[in-house]
């Protein structure tokens, strides 16, 4: 495969998602779990589970110093990387995953991982694992251009990040720069479920948000459960419900993964 084959093909696979989920009446569900989460061997079985009722899949890299990440990615982080889940492990795990489902794997990392593989190695080997896109939650999308040149000519999707406290302007600079989708995060902080009233700046910041982009705006941070989904589906009009902690808390606690997937999915529904 060369790394220009299927540039529209996996950024359009993403849209589609979008696309589909529109179609039914709902937004779609992005649930996120760490690779190699709680160990190697039992991560391929819960990314199955979570990709029965996903729209799109975020997995993240483990980092060792993920300042946007809260308390319970962290521990999930550092629980991965003592069991050996490594950068080249992530796009493994992806490898091995993406025969066996047509949904949309995107692969959230922080910057330093990039780095320390090499730009241009990272995206070769991301574009021959098979994922569809990247988000990079610490890269101001206008200071390193070659990031942005490589990612697309290995035909892979960018997803930047905006929050509460962005300025218009800032706004228009991510959203101009993202080619997967804009995510658009609940609060500015770190991740983890919240109480439901951190999400009441979402609906400003999605509308802001499409005043300059026409690709979809997904919410993450604080949905925990179908409730505060429809905060993000009904009340901000969002495109997609990114949920992490409470998937990691789940399968931490032993608790039925495929239940919580399903309700939070219910909440996504655009009718009231």
């Amino acid at each position: 495969m060369t790394a220009t084959t299927d540039i529209p093909t996996r950024v359009q696979r993403i849209h589609a998602a979008f696309q589909r989920a529109q179609q039914e009446g709902r937004a779609a569900l992005i649930p996120y779990m760490t690779a190699g989460y709680p160990d190697q061997d039992r991560f391929p079985a819960i990314a199955q589970e979570l990709l029965k009722r996903a729209d799109l899949l975020e997995i993240g890299l483990p980092y060792s110093d993920p300042l946007g990440d809260g308390p319970v990615i962290q521990k999930a982080g550092e629980q991965a990387i003592a069991a050996g889940t490594s950068t080249r492990r992530t796009l493994q795990f992806v490898k091995e995953l993406r025969p066996t489902t047509d949904v949309p794997l995107l692969v959230m990392t922080y910057i330093n991982p990039v780095y320390a593989v090499g730009p241009e190695e990272f995206m070769r080997l991301a574009s021959e694992a098979g994922v569809d896109g990247l988000i990079l939650p610490d890269l101001p999308p206008d200071q390193d251009d070659e990031i942005r040149e490589l990612a697309t000519r290995h035909g892979l999707g960018l997803t930047f990040l905006i929050a509460p406290t962005s300025t218009p302007a800032r706004v228009q600079i991510v959203t101009e720069a993202c080619t997967a989708f804009v995510y658009a995060v609940s609060v500015t902080g770190v991740t983890g479920a919240r109480d439901g009233g951190a999400l009441n700046e979402v609906p400003a910041l999605v509308a802001l948000a499409r005043q300059h982009t026409r690709l979809p705006v997904a919410v993450g941070f604080g949905v925990k459960d179908a409730a505060t989904a429809r905060k993000v589906a009904v009340d901000a009009d969002a495109d997609g419900v990114v949920v992490g902690s409470a998937f990691i808390a789940a399968v931490q606690h032993g608790q039925d993964l495929g239940a919580l997937a399903d309700d939070i999915r219910s909440g996504c529904r655009k009718d009231r």
